[in-house]
């Protein structure tokens, strides 16, 4: 018998995410796509501030307590679901293959690293920003209870 990993309510919590996620991920790519042949800067972007909220998320989660009720719900539906759909992988590699199979094979590359070195970057940083923002907060509720 199959076994879902996930009760069916978080389904539906991923589900919209991942909806509300890709429409805003479908308007940014249509309203400020870059013409071919040059830095899809949008899909850059996407990505990079998606590894960032991602970053803080999975952070402040699990610095806030164990994996359960609204957590996994905040988890699930923003981090698997609204995250999930914002950033694309797939546009990613679709428009760094079409950078190389052109003349512009360099920028595809630059393209290639650039989002896979500033997306791990955004990430650290926005796990770290989180939890020292957190240790800070935590300090002042201690000190001034």
């Amino acid at each position: 018998m199959l076994r879902i990993p996930v009760r069916p309510a978080w389904l539906g919590v991923i589900f919209l995410g991942g909806a509300v996620g890709t429409a805003i991920r479908a308007w940014l790519e249509t309203t400020y796509a870059a013409p071919a042949g040059q830095l899809p800067w949008v899909t850059l972007l996407i990505n990079v501030s998606g590894a960032l909220v991602l970053g803080v998320l999975v952070d402040v989660l699990a610095e806030s307590g164990p994996d359960k009720g609204v957590r996994r719900g905040l988890r699930l539906g923003v981090g698997t679901g609204v995250l999930g759909g914002y950033t694309t992988y797939s546009t990613f590699s679709v428009e760094s293959f079409q950078l190389w199979n052109s003349s512009t094979w360099a920028l595809g590359l630059i393209y290639a690293l650039l989002s896979v070195v500033a997306g791990l970057a955004a990430a650290y940083f926005g796990a770290l920003t989180a939890r020292r923002v957190l240790r800070r907060y935590r300090r002042y509720r201690q000190d001034h209870g």
